[in-house]
């Protein structure tokens, strides 16, 4: 049941993902960015070659190569390794599949294309996020779960 869950939670993920970019892509590239509700949630086609908020965006080629497709694959398979090793269930294994899922959707973009594409932002007036994509939104779920399922283990000990 839980190799079930994990799977459906790895490929929804990776499929949501590739399925948002590719209308991003065909719907919203080389268009105005288009908002709802009152400016709080916005479309806008990014191609980022770096990392969250375009971060690492200018580094030379070499280097994007080594810290976004080779870095990232070696911290993907440590996490999975780790998560397999130590038997993670519940929040934890979830996180991780998350961080799984989007990490490896955002590398096939980035080894196919240099670059990822991002399409939304949600804020209120100044307040708003950087452009991201559903990949993105999955780490930061993933993170914030395994963030959760420790401090539970913490404070029952």
């Amino acid at each position: 049941m839980k190799l079930a869950l994990a799977l459906f939670l790895l490929l929804t993920t990776i499929g949501c993902d590739r399925v948002t970019k590719h209308i991003a892509t065909t719907q919203l590239r080389d268009q105005p960015s288009r908002s709802w509700l009152g400016g709080t949630v916005e479309l806008e086609y990014a191609e980022n070659r770096g990392a969250f908020l375009s971060m690492g965006s200018r580094l030379p080629e070499w280097a994007s190569i080594l810290v976004f497709r080779v870095g990232v694959g070696i911290a993907l398979a440590a996490l999975a390794f780790v998560a397999l090793k130590y038997r993670w269930t519940g929040a934890a294994l979830a996180g991780a599949v998350f961080i799984f899922a989007g990490g490896i959707s955002n590398l096939f973009d980035r080894t196919l294309h240099g670059s990822v594409v991002d399409f939304m932002s949600i804020g209120i007036g100044p307040l708003r996020t950087g452009i991201f994509n559903v990949a993105d939104a999955g780490i930061l779920l993933g993170g914030v779960l395994i963030a959760f399922r420790e401090s539970f283990q913490r404070s029952q000990t």
